[in-house]
């Protein structure tokens, strides 16, 4: 790991590239001191690296042990193409460090006066006050201190002091070494300790536990007889769920394989699935459409990620059930969700998220990534709704009326005009037509604005 930051450092894009394409390799991990590959790319200027690790999904809001974002080390160090590429990935202008500076007073201390007057224009608070009490103001010369000042009252900023905040509570840092545990595969079950089962399905019993010092989920398969054979399929499978380098995909972080047990484990997150935030929802989370928006584009990128690897067995069959919401509210897919090739053949546990054709066909022939885009319709409709596709049926009754009776989910009032033409478009009855993931994350981006 130590590697790529030295390259992000020295601007070696070559190598930083290369390195991305390694599924296992996670980017919004964090050196010594919570420092990512972005953090690094953008403190140096290496506004190459910084756009690929953009468009690979770097997390834009990410921040190090002293709570500083990218944003934060490319203003300080004047370096104003990246505050431009930051800023329209939605960069936080506003968010402020241990000490209580924000992007803006960096750039004002620092007399980058162009930076200063893009972050404002951006909504940068010229009244934010540190923790001693400065605001950027404070910290300008006179003549940039008057334009900053014109330009908010402009824009019909609130000029009130605003008193310093501590945001590092918010679960925005970088993810240490000992929680991705990317290095780890094979897992001695003697070294579980697992407390709490918190689930049980048809493929599985999921627990709550702890590992070397950390909260994990280990679910155990439900496999009646494990052969030879089976033992072997799990040791060439279950890596291909490692995925480190998406920040939304929840990765298997490893295995346990004994006689007795197959064991797949990942981290643990408290708030659980989506299903559970929308369904048996706790009181604190309030789900609005800006909320439910953020929730699809990032399952939106996070299929696309999907796609754009090799077809993969284990199966990743999309729906609420088996997306992760984490503390910072990014959504991401849960690969411990993902169907073994031995996995009860044939068997469709949740089929109100699937297309007639997967219902129908065998995986050899159908079209795995418009089959994807059907299930993500359906999600769509539920965010949108709050409510559970056919409620009232059977999984039984809903997998055969939809492959057999065109049974379809219905487009209620309430739901915005967009919203209601991309769910029909992504539930095109000729899966040829249907829209790719690619196509799609652009769309739901202008939706938000």
């Amino acid at each position: 790991m130590e590697d790529i930051f030295q390259w992000c450092k020295e601007g070696n894009a070559l190598q930083v590239r290369v390195w991305l394409d390694e599924p296992e390799h996670d980017m919004n991990q964090g050196d010594d001191h919570g420092f990512s590959p972005l953090h690094w790319s953008c403190m140096k200027g290496h506004i190459k690296i910084v756009e690929m690790l953009l468009q690979r999904g770097a997390r834009v809001n990410v921040t190090n042990r002293g709570d500083d974002t990218p944003l934060h080390l490319a203003a300080a160090f004047g370096h104003k193409d990246i505050v431009l590429m930051l800023l329209r990935q939605r960069a936080d202008v506003n968010f402020t460090n241990e000490h209580g500076n924000s992007p803006l007073h960096y750039a004002c201390f620092w007399n980058y006066d162009t930076i200063a007057e893009d972050l404002v224009h951006h909504g940068s608070k010229v009244s934010i006050a540190n923790k001693y009490g400065d605001t950027p103001l404070d910290k300008a010369k006179r003549k940039l201190a008057k334009s900053l000042h014109d330009i908010a009252i402009a824009s019909g900023q609130d000029l009130n002091i605003i008193k310093f905040k501590d945001q590092s509570w918010l679960g925005l840092k970088t993810r240490s070494r000992d929680a991705t545990l990317s290095r780890h595969k094979g897992i001695n079950f003697k070294e579980l300790d697992l407390k709490t089962k918190i689930a049980e399905t048809h493929s599985g019993v999921t627990f709550k536990g702890r590992w070397q010092k950390n909260d994990i989920v280990a679910k155990t398969l439900n496999i009646r007889n494990i052969t030879a054979r089976i033992s072997r399929d799990f040791n060439e499978e279950f890596p291909r769920l490692r995925i480190f380098s998406h920040p939304n995909i929840l990765p298997v972080i490893g295995c346990c394989n004994t006689p007795q047990n197959l064991i797949v484990i990942s981290q643990y997150m408290p708030l659980g699935s989506l299903y559970n935030v929308l369904h048996e929802g706790r009181g604190d989370i309030v789900v609005d459409t800006a909320r439910a928006l953020k929730f699809a584009i990032d399952i939106a990128r996070g299929m696309a990620f999907l796609h754009s690897l090799e077809r993969t067995i284990p199966e990743y069959f999309l729906n609420s059930r088996h997306v992760i919401i984490e503390e910072d509210m990014t959504a991401r897919l849960n690969m411990a969700d993902a169907k073994f090739s031995f996995q009860e053949k044939g068997r469709i546990y949740y089929p109100a998220w699937m297309s007639p054709e997967a219902l129908q066909k065998k995986i050899t022939d159908r079209n795995w990534e418009a089959s994807d885009m059907w299930s993500f319709a359906i999600l769509l409709w539920e965010l949108a709704t709050r409510e559970v596709p056919f409620p009232d049926q059977s999984p039984m009754e809903v997998g055969m009326r939809i492959a057999l009776e065109g049974l379809r989910i219905s487009i209620k009032p309430g739901i915005s005009h967009h919203l209601s033409k991309l769910i029909k478009i992504c539930m095109n009855e000729d899966p040829g037509k249907r829209p790719t993931f690619d196509m799609i994350v652009p769309i739901l981006d202008k939706m938000t604005r």
